[in-house]
């Protein structure tokens, strides 16, 4: 008998998004800044009652199709979290540029409740209408600002990729389910320990699995979409996609390749390492020679989706007797949950220093930036920090994840590629620095003070605490996410692993 009382949060939050949507309706234009307030109430009240109602429980529904455990509803705690983030970080900005505020926030909260599915899920088919409906989503907020010719080019450009990864990812799942006769992750598994070595079949889907989810992170060579969408779609927009739906693929990732593609690490170890190789390069590379702060951190995002993968890498071994060793999983999986975690904290606090300077000169370019230091000390320092972190500097929340990446690929063997991470993490610190000293070292014409509110202030001081906090003293949240780990690794498909 399926217990209907565990997608609550789901339900409460897809209540909240309607009521979002219908006071938009009701509302006269001079109480529209009432919706984000409900919005962000709303979240608040459901992440009190998620951790509270959810945590330490483990069960599942449907046959496994969705499952909550401490993996599912950390990351649920984590996705209405960001969602808090952004729509605070949004509220100066679509006063300002957009239209429709209520339908704005109600696709934003929308997109949180996929965030929350996918993590949950427990077969295939699940896991890709939650990343279709995140997908579908996101591809009406990049175009929401619709008189802004650079936002409907994103949005094209994006949901005309976006269908086409849909319908890869969509291939690789038939020719599994055609080859295992299942989409469920345990089954599938345990259908994969029963075959032959070489299965070309399974290969083959495997590859258009890959490939999919490739670009759903905008890893190489299914990047190309991200630059021009970072830069054409609204600001908080660009922040939520590049932690969001990289954040939500990635917890799906580490759910497939753990709980139903173990079996076949042989198979995909490689593509993933040499992938993050690839990723981590190109990313960074570009970066360098860019001249808009939004398409810098585009291709910055894709040098640290090239870390993430590095760590789905490094989810196990296998040695000279062909067996699966899992011993350093639950390293590499808290490695990967904390580094998005860090990376998201920076990140967002980067682009509400971005969103800042574009509503006061509506433009994005690095230059916008030059005399920040002294028109603003405060958010330059946030800015610094953030950047810095992004770098994996010392102190700061971004070092301390990628140590844990870089460590725990150098233990499984796979130190080639921790050797190219630290060599790509050197040149990422030195476009983040361009970036500083058009801050602190040149002049700028323009030193009238730049004027923060409160909100913007508040939000700015409580990212720059997280970003140092969790670079001195990460103990706890790391707590949190062994928690989480062991989840997954307790799996039955896991455990069912080991003991064969």
């Amino acid at each position: 008998m399926n217990d209907l009382t565990l997608l609550l949060p789901e339900f409460l939050l897809a209540a909240l998004a309607i009521a979002v949507l219908s006071a938009d309706l009701g509302f006269p234009n001079r109480m529209k800044l009432m919706l984000p307030i409900m919005a962000v109430i709303g979240l608040i009240a459901l992440f009190g009652f998620s951790l509270i109602f959810l945590w330490g429980t483990t069960d599942s529904l449907y046959g496994g199709s969705l499952v909550v455990d401490g993996y599912s509803v950390f990351f649920k705690a984590f996705a209405i979290l960001l969602g808090i983030v952004v729509v605070l970080s949004s509220m100066e900005y679509v006063k300002r540029h957009l239209e429709h505020p209520g339908e704005y926030y109600g696709i934003l909260l929308f997109t949180v409740l996929a965030m929350m599915l996918m993590a949950a899920s427990g077969e295939l088919l699940t896991a890709y209408i939650s990343l279709e409906l995140l997908s579908f989503g996101l591809y009406v907020l990049v175009s929401f600002d619709r008189y802004n010719p650079k936002s409907n080019e994103a949005g094209v450009k994006y949901i005309l990729l976006g269908a086409f990864s849909s319908a890869l990812l969509l291939y690789g799942i038939s020719q599994i389910y055609g080859q295992l006769g299942t989409t469920r992750f345990k089954e599938i598994s345990e259908a994969i320990m029963s075959l032959p070595d070489q299965n070309l079949g399974l290969q083959v889907g495997l590859v258009f699995l890959i490939a999919g989810l490739g670009f759903k992170v905008a890893a190489v060579p299914f990047h190309m979409w991200a630059p021009d969408v970072y830069e054409g779609a609204p600001v908080p927009v660009t922040a939520y996609l590049s932690v969001g739906s990289k954040a939500a693929a990635f917890v799906l990732v580490i759910r497939i390749f753990i709980e139903a593609l173990l079996p076949a690490i042989e198979d995909w170890q490689i593509i993933m390492a040499v992938g993050a190789a690839l990723t981590m390069m190109l990313g960074n590379i570009v970066a360098v020679v860019q001249t808009n702060i939004k398409r810098l951190l585009a291709y910055s995002s894709i040098g640290h989706v090239g870390y993430l993968l590095l760590g789905v890498a490094a989810l196990a071994s296998v040695d000279g007797n062909g067996d699966i060793s899992v011993e350093l999983s639950r390293l590499a999986i808290s490695g990967i949950l904390f580094h998005i975690v860090a990376y998201a904290i920076a990140n967002m606090a980067a682009f509400l220093c971005i969103g800042t300077v574009y509503n006061i000169s509506g433009k994005d370019g690095i230059e916008d930036f030059t005399g920040l230091a002294k028109r603003s000390p405060g958010m330059a320092m946030v800015m610094t920090a953030a950047l810095f972190s992004l770098a994996g500097l010392p102190i700061f929340a971004g070092f301390t994840s990628k140590f844990y990446l870089f460590n725990v690929a150098a233990v499984q063997g796979l130190l080639w590629l921790a050797g190219i991470a630290i060599f790509t993490s050197l040149i990422s610190l030195y476009y983040y620095l361009m970036v500083i000293r058009r801050m602190y070292i040149e002049s700028t014409e323009d030193e009238l003070p730049i004027q923060l509110s409160r909100l913007t202030s508040s939000l700015l001081a409580v990212l720059f605490l997280g970003i140092v906090l969790l670079g001195i003293y990460p103990a706890p949240l790391m707590d949190v996410i062994y928690y989480a780990s062991d989840a997954v690794l307790s799996s039955e498909s896991v455990v069912g692993l080991i003991s064969n």
